[in-house]
């Protein structure tokens, strides 16, 4: 479990090794819909639960008190309202975490995907939509947000025009995504503040830039203005959110709804025990 991560449980495209390897899966009720405080509006990112059906997480998302589902694909984009929930976080043709923005060669094809799925996220009520640097491959880092910054120009009216937000995510390069390009806030930050979009900002992954540079609320806080969306994971081992990892998460809640955040922090690890009531026990603790 420790060496799951988005990119080989999607490729896997849930192989009988992996299913063998998540936990069991039990189907909690409750009466009644959790009412959570509302300082922050939680999620559960679809790909951690890859063996749960999507029906059946939405509807125990939305009886634990969550709003949404992150990371779904364009097909699956209306199916979290039927539970009062909203698609927090799309697919739309963004590009792959080890090649999206920071190539041109890649920008028509991103292009061409946004032009496609954007329009269908704005009418399912998706806010937003995911993509990514790229690794270097050797290329610097001032060459790879110069062509980032052009990529992301060239894609920004698509956003605007449709109310939608594309989030360039930030992740780790020293455990999980080796050699991706934005692994820092200050590469990305200096990248969406060029763009200069409304519709186009940070994926502040805390799991990921715990791992990078620490200094979590302080670095949030002070760039709030370029962030978009939040995802979680226990540090180290991408697990739950409790007493065997090292981030305070109840604080780093805090410092977020201090900034009157009003996006979304979505729940992107993956279960080492019972799914849901790992679940559950996450949204309580960031329940702040």
């Amino acid at each position: 479990m420790s060496k799951l991560s988005r990119r080989n449980v999607l490729k896997s495209v849930l192989s009988g090794a992996t299913m063998a390897s998540l936990p069991s899966v039990s189907w909690p009720q409750e009466n009644t819909p959790v009412k959570r405080k509302g300082n922050i509006r939680q999620s559960v990112s679809r790909w951690c639960y890859r063996n749960i059906p999507l029906d059946k997480l939405c509807a125990y998302a939305a009886e634990i008190g969550l709003k949404g589902v992150d990371l779904l694909n364009p097909d699956e984009f209306e199916v979290p309202a039927r539970y009062g929930l909203v698609c927090s976080m799309g697919y739309g043709g963004g590009g792959e975490i080890p090649s999206a923005m920071n190539r041109i060669e890649n920008h028509a094809r991103i292009e061409e995907g946004f032009r496609k799925y954007i329009p269908l996220a704005a009418k399912a009520g998706v806010p937003n939509v995911i993509t990514f640097s790229g690794n270097r491959a050797g290329m610097s880092d001032e060459e790879g947000a110069k062509n980032t910054i052009a990529g992301l120009n060239r894609v920004k009216k698509i956003a605007e025009d449709h109310g939608v937000t594309i989030c360039l995510e930030l992740l780790n390069s020293k455990v999980d995504h080796h050699d991706y390009m934005c692994d820092h806030s200050a590469w990305g930050v200096q990248v969406v503040q060029a763009v200069n979009s409304p519709r186009v900002k940070l994926l502040f992954d805390i799991y990921h830039m715990q791992i990078m540079e620490g200094d979590l609320v302080r670095t949030i806080q002070k760039n709030i203005d370029w962030l978009a969306h939040f995802h979680t994971g226990g540090v180290p081992g991408r697990h739950e959110l409790d007493g065997t990892q090292e981030v305070q998460w109840d604080g780093v809640m805090r410092g977020i709804a201090a900034t009157n955040f009003r996006g979304y922090v979505a729940h992107e690890f993956v279960p080492a025990r019972d799914p849901f009531t790992s679940l559950r026990q996450a949204v309580d603790l960031c329940d702040v």
